[in-house]
Formats: structure tokens, C-alpha cells, sequence
């Protein structure tokens, strides 16, 4: 059979769906694409048998509808280096032989047989179906998988946690430490309900979805697996088992102490006294008094020290919190308003950060533990 392809698209692809593939593989096979033609429509499978991610691509010509696979890094390899132009695959079905000629050259590599190729997972059971805007989607992972947890002692805080409710759907990750919790007003569920979409997925997600608000995706979910669908690419994963922590209990319903910063003076001064703090706590002190604030770090075994002093709207009493300052740094790095709002309430209690002005249809919350001052 006979495939004509525009190389750089086709190389565009490949990339694309190759974040899916492990390193190491159990079945060899899942060290290759599967390549399924359809008149002249190619479908593109990469998996690692937990995901599976699909694209496609327009062809030129094609004389035959065939599926074969190749290794992954062989045909990247192969097309790494090709200037933009039509390239011809003739693959040989029965000794998976495949010549690729273009312009000024051509190679020959060999393909595998496509019958071993697992099948991809279905949505078994009761499925729930949601359509979303690509870029509100992309926007609840974004601020949510920073804060996720990386050891496996408790998995279910490894993923991004998708809790659908009658007023909205909500995003969430923690890591016990500190907490996002994202609200989109324009997606409702008549009941609650919710899955753990992991991490690995919830990247490749990031990589795949566009910015506008006019592309949109299909969410459909079962108890075990979930199904993202988008123009351009389907992705197939199988979800987090086990139970949600309630983070709505961790969340203070009443912070009474509240100052308004300005989010990058402040990035900035953290940034400058951590240079001086302790390497292994990373511990800033954060003081406010009356629309001021002070940020300083100490480390006693090198005897260093940093103090900054920035203004900020705050008339409550005076309170002194720590926060561990690379955390801090996170959750304020994954804010994009001009200032943020610090809710306190005493030294003790986790403290509560948000946007000065929250986007239509949406509102973020941040919650970072304490740490406890020495002085």
C-alpha cells in the first residue's frame, strides 16, 4: 500500500500523541504507533495501556485501507530532519518492509504487525457526558495540578479531582499542604458527581487543549475511565480509584483578616528573602500591621537574614503568620490578577489566598498550611 503525506504534518502528530508513551513498556508492541488508514483519513494511536491518546491527519493519496504499526523513535527519526514536502510510505503488508521517498532521498525502515496492538479501553457501565470550552478546561488544570501530591502513599491526592455538582463544576488538587480549589458556574450537574483524573493524563491534557473559548471538547466518564474528545484528538485514560478527601472541611469559613497586595511586588520580595533564608525550611515570615507588610527570613546557621517591607490595604489587628516561601511562590505564580487578597485569622489556622477580582463565571481559592514561628 501506497500513503502520501505532507511530512511536517505528519511529524506535528506524531509529536503531539508520543507524550503518551513510556520509557519502558511491558508489551513491546506500546513502543510503537498504530497507523490506521481510512480513505484518505490516518488515524495515529499512542498508548501505555493505562492512556490512550488518538489524532488524525489528511493524506494526499492513499490506495488502500490498511492498519500497521512502527516504532515510535524510528519513524520521528526518520522525519526529524525532513524539510516540509509531500513524503510517499509504500508499506509491504506482508513483510512490514516500508520505504519512505521524498524530494532527494529516501530510507527504509521496518514496521511491526498491527493484531498485537492492544485495544483500547471503553467507557463501560453508566457513562456521564459533558461538553466544555477547551480553554475553561485547560484553565481548571492549570491552576490544580501544581498543587497536587507526587509520593503514591495516598494516591487519590496524585490527580486532579473533578467534582461535578448542581451548582457548578469544581477542580481541585492538594498535597495536604496546600489546596486549590477552582469554581466554573457555567458547567451543573443535576447530581453530584466526580472522578480523579492522574497526573500523567492531566499533562498531556495541558499540551493537547487550545485557548479559545470557541473550541470545545466532550468530558464522557464512568467510574474507572474517562474520555476527553476534541477536533483534533481523543484521549482514553483509566481514572484514580478510591475516595476524595473533603476538601471543603479543610477550607476556613472564617478568615476575619483580610489584606489586598499587590501579587507581583510581592512574588518579587519572596523571591529576594528566601535568597536568605533557611535552605531546608524555606520558612518566610509574613507581618502585617495597618496597610503595611513586612516579608523577612532568617537563617540562624549562616547567620542570614532579609527583611522587605511593602504597602497593602489592611486594617485589622496586627498578625504575624510563616509560610513555607516556595509554596507561597507557587500558588502566587499560578495566579495572573494584579493583586491578591490574604484571608488570616490567627498563626495557627491556614491562611486563605485569592484573586482581588475574580473572572466572570469563576472563582479560585488557594489555601496554604502555616508554619510555626520561632519567635
Amino acid at each position: 500500500m501506497k500513503i502520501k503525506v505532507a511530512s511536517a504534518a505528519l511529524f506535528g502528530r506524531l509529536t503531539s500523541v508520543n507524550r503518551v508513551l513510556n520509557s519502558k513498556n511491558s508489551f513491546p508492541i506500546l513502543d510503537c504507533y498504530l497507523f490506521e488508514t481510512n480513505g484518505l483519513q490516518m488515524s495515529i494511536t499512542a498508548s501505555d495501556s493505562e492512556t490512550t491518546l488518538v489524532t488524525s491527519i489528511d493524506l494526499i493519496e492513499c490506495d488502500q485501507n490498511a492498519r500497521f504499526c512502527i516504532k515510535a523513535k524510528t519513524i520521528q527519526d526518520s522525519l526529524k530532519e525532513i524539510a516540509d514536502q509531500p513524503i510517499t510510505l509504500d508499506v509491504n503488508l506482508d513483510t512490514m518492509e516500508i520505504r519512505g521517498d521524498y524530494n532527494n532521498g529516501h530510507f527504509n525502515i521496518v514496521g511491526e504487525r498491527a493484531d498485537e496492538y492492544p485495544t483500547p479501553h471503553q467507557i463501560d457501565g453508566e457513562a456521564n457526558n459533558f461538553e466544555i470550552a477547551q480553554s475553561k478546561l485547560l484553565a481548571g488544570i492549570n491552576h490544580s495540578i501544581f498543587a497536587t501530591a507526587d509520593d503514591e502513599i495516598r494516591p487519590v491526592m496524585t490527580g486532579v479531582y473533578f467534582d461535578f455538582t448542581p451548582e457548578c463544576l469544581v477542580f481541585v488538587g492538594t498535597d495536604g499542604r496546600k489546596l486549590v480549589r477552582k469554581k466554573l458556574f457555567t458547567i451543573k450537574s443535576e447530581q453530584q458527581i466526580g472522578f480523579i483524573l492522574p497526573k500523567k493524563p492531566a499533562n498531556i491534557l495541558k499540551s493537547l487543549l487550545q485557548k479559545s473559548d470557541e473550541a470545545m471538547a466532550t468530558l464522557t466518564f464512568s467510574d474507572k475511565m474517562a474520555q476527553f474528545t476534541a477536533p483534533d484528538f481523543t484521549m482514553t485514560c483509566r481514572l484514580i480509584d478510591g475516595r476524595y478527601p473533603n476538601y471543603n472541611s479543610v477550607i476556613p469559613q472564617n478568615n476575619p483578616f483580610k489584606a489586598t497586595i499587590d501579587r507581583a511586588a510581592l512574588v518579587s520580595a519572596l523571591k529576594r528573602v528566601l535568597v536568605f533564608s533557611s535552605q531546608s525550611s524555606a520558612q518566610v515570615k509574613l507581618a502585617f500591621k495597618k496597610n503595611a507588610l513586612t516579608v523577612s527570613g532568617q537563617d540562624i546557621d549562616f547567620s542570614t537574614s532579609a527583611e522587605e517591607r511593602l504597602s497593602c490595604d489592611y486594617n485589622s489587628p496586627a498578625i504575624n503568620i510563616g509560610f513555607k516561601g516556595t509554596l507561597l511562590l507557587d500558588l502566587l505564580g499560578n495566579l495572573d490578577s494584579t493583586e491578591v487578597v490574604f484571608e488570616l485569622a490567627d498563626p495557627g489556622r491556614a491562611g486563605i489566598i485569592k484573586p482581588a477580582e475574580q473572572k466572570e463565571d469563576e472563582e479560585v481559592l488557594m489555601l496554604l498550611m502555616p508554619m510555626m514561628l520561632n519567635d
